[in-house]
């Protein structure tokens, strides 16, 4: 049993690799397409408010309130019971978001308005920049239908996941990245505005995802006709449990649509700087934090129904050891080789040099938070497999207050870079809350052993950055490489560290079996 949840980690890790590699070819032919200009800005405007709302519907609150009510269910042993309660959590989460998905697609030239304030007032005072309104407006009615089909992907996914079957659901975005990139290869040439074939790439991959998960809801029996079950005392305590969690779970969501709002004051660039900044941020906070993330959270509500409060505890310091040993020296090599690895990635066609520049800045910043995302992640599941979403809530409250007032103290002096340390601070502020709510209530205390780990993969981090930062080349050097050379380059100083960070973990006197599943139980 010991081996099961590591096996389901290095699983979706292993199909999160494939996605995120993808997501960094689509970003790169965006990139390439749009660079950091105009278009750019409004096309990634669009896409973010449906993805705001699919963390909230699909991967964020939902997932959080549904997954521990169908651990109940499934507990019971009663197939028909189950059935019936995927069949009205299907009903009823459809119906909601097939009309907020209408009013999206209606009113989305006030959702543009209210989330590009600063495009708005251009627009009303018949400024030239005004037009990047009325592209994010029309924009909109194109990819905000993608919120309906990826909150169902996220519903089939989460009933797949606790079937244990978690390889299938973290396939799904690659075919959102292959739907986007097609659509910019072959859709792009026949528009005016390319944004608009990227827009439809959007909207194809989240129709895509959710057929392709159908056949597996058919071949588990859970393929059931869709019913309203407003009522139904399983989904009273779903709703009762998603209603906070809305809140509290996208807390980080909430801050990146307000850090949109005052980017779009803040001229052209910004927000796509801090877009292509964040993607790579997402790459390690994808493979190793939501990875590890997607398998605690059944696997504590297991131990939750059960009541095994130790393998509770002892799932929740095997997520946290795991994060921080990815994590720390995830977070050292992003800071260390940001401007490169933009350079390597995105530089061609239409993302100069100096837009890599730019983003390096915000990378830099968002990297310092990167631990404390992932953190997040593993600490979050330990109070929603509870069923206690309050806790999460107050805390979420008080990271959005503080990161707003952050961003308001730093963008002046830091521009575009200030949103991206306030969004960085207000993350670790969330994380020490989590755990110090866990450790008040006696659900996670960490150890002596997982404190001196810590500390050791600092240490070694630490001896990793001074490799990188001795032999990398300077930034001039990096530009005038060709790309074949630039990959080279990049891997040899990724390999170098790897092995540096690893020696001195080895040194240091941290072995495998430090880490081992056995420490956790998947009962």
């Amino acid at each position: 049993m010991s081996g099961k949840l590591f096996k389901s980690g290095m699983i979706v890790s292993a199909m999160t690799f494939i996605s995120r590699i993808l997501g960094l070819v689509r970003d790169a032919v965006i990139a390439n397409l749009m660079g950091a200009g105009a278009n750019a800005d409004v096309f990634l405007f669009a896409n973010k408010i449906p993805n705001f709302l699919r963390r909230l519907f699909a991967e964020g609150a939902f997932a959080q309130a549904f997954i521990p009510v169908l651990a109940d269910v499934k507990h019971e042993g009663d197939e028909e019971h189950l059935r019936q309660f995927v069949a009205k959590v299907s009903g009823t989460l459809g119906v909601i978001v097939t009309i907020v998905t209408i009013v999206g697609v209606i009113g989305s030239p006030i959702l543009a308005a209210l989330f590009g304030m600063g495009w708005f007032v251009e627009y009303l005072n018949d400024e030239p920049a005004g037009q990047k309104y009325e592209l994010a407006s029309l924009m909109l009615k194109i990819t905000f239908p993608y919120l309906l089909f990826v909150s169902l992907t996220g519903l089939a996914g989460a009933i797949l996941n606790t079937l244990n079957k978690f390889a299938v659901a973290a396939f799904t975005p690659v075919l959102l990245n292959v739907a986007i990139i097609s659509c910019a290869i072959y859709l792009a040439p026949r528009f005016d505005e390319p944004a608009f074939a990227l827009a439809w790439g959007v909207f194809l991959g989240g129709l895509f995802q959710l057929l392709f998960l159908l056949p597996f809801l058919f071949k588990a029996g859970l393929l059931v006709k869709p019913k309203w079950g407003w009522s139904d005392p399983d989904i009273v305590k779903v709703r009762t449990l998603i209603i906070p969690a809305l809140f509290g779970v996208s807390v980080g969501q909430l801050n990146l649509l307000f850090d949109t709002v005052i980017a779009s004051f803040l001229g052209t660039g910004a927000i796509s700087f801090l877009y292509y900044s964040d993607r790579l941020l997402e790459f390690p906070l994808g493979l190793f934090g939501i990875a590890i993330a997607t398998v605690i959270l059944p696997t504590l509500s297991r131990n939750h129904v059960s009541k095994d409060d130790k393998a509770f505890s002892a799932n929740i310091d095997w997520a946290v050891k795991m994060v921080c040993l990815l994590g720390i020296p995830a977070a050292t090599g992003l800071f260390m080789l940001a401007e490169p690895m933009l350079l390597t990635i995105f530089q061609r066609g239409e993302f100069t040099p100096q837009h890599a520049a730019f983003a390096s800045y915000s990378l830099m910043a968002y990297s310092f938070g990167l631990l404390s995302f992932m953190l997040v992640k593993v600490l979050a599941p330990g109070f929603y497999s509870r069923q206690d979403t309050k806790t999460p809530v107050k805390f979420g409250i008080w990271c959005m207050g503080a990161n707003m007032l952050f961003n308001l103290i730093l963008v002046w002096p830091f521009d575009y870079v200030g949103l991206a340390m306030a969004t960085s601070l207000s993350a670790l502020m969330n994380a020490l809350l989590l755990y110090g709510a866990l450790h008040k209530q006696g659900v996670y205390i960490a150890s002596s052993q997982t404190v001196r780990l810590l500390i050791k993969i600092v240490l070694a981090s630490m001896a990793m950055g001074a490799v990188i930062f001795l032999l990398n080349p300077e930034s001039a050097s990096w530009v005038n490489l060709s790309l074949i050379n630039k990959i080279f380059e990049l891997a040899k100083l990724i390999s170098l560290g790897a092995v540096v960070f690893v020696f001195s973990l080895l040194i240091l006197g941290v072995r495998k079996s430090t880490f081992s599943a056995s420490q956790a139980v998947t009962k």
